[in-house]
């Protein structure tokens, strides 16, 4: 069973930085596209950047030049660098993988960001 675990949430200052991370495991292929996602209270869950096994990359326009993704396909693993981060980004950030012929999606189980003023 292909599972997605997130790390490297927390609390932090605005202007600050984190690094979120989410390694597959249980997998057998590698995700044609790795995102990453974003829910805060009240609100509906968001695209918020996104890499293809080819690297090319995706950004919501909130986050352009101040988060960065990344990935490892050897590891099956994305990376999310968040910096200049700002109150409105506090959200549960969630991984998610897409996997292509056929068609599969797998969400990781969310990791908590706190951005304080």
């Amino acid at each position: 069973q292909v599972q997605l675990v997130e790390s490297g949430g927390g609390l932090v200052r605005a202007g600050g930085s984190l690094r979120l991370s989410c390694a597959a495991s249980g997998s057998t292929f590698s995700f044609a596209f790795m995102s990453w996602y974003r829910q805060a209270p009240g609100k509906q869950r968001e695209l918020v950047a996104t890499i293809s096994s080819g690297g090319n990359t995706n950004y919501a326009d909130s986050v352009k030049g101040r988060f960065t993704i990344s990935r490892v396909n050897a590891k099956n693993s994305v990376y999310l660098q968040m910096d200049s981060l700002k109150p409105e980004d506090t959200a549960v950030y969630y991984c998610n993988g897409k996997r292509t012929l056929p068609w599969s999606e797998y969400w990781g189980q969310g990791t908590q960001v706190t951005v304080s003023s």
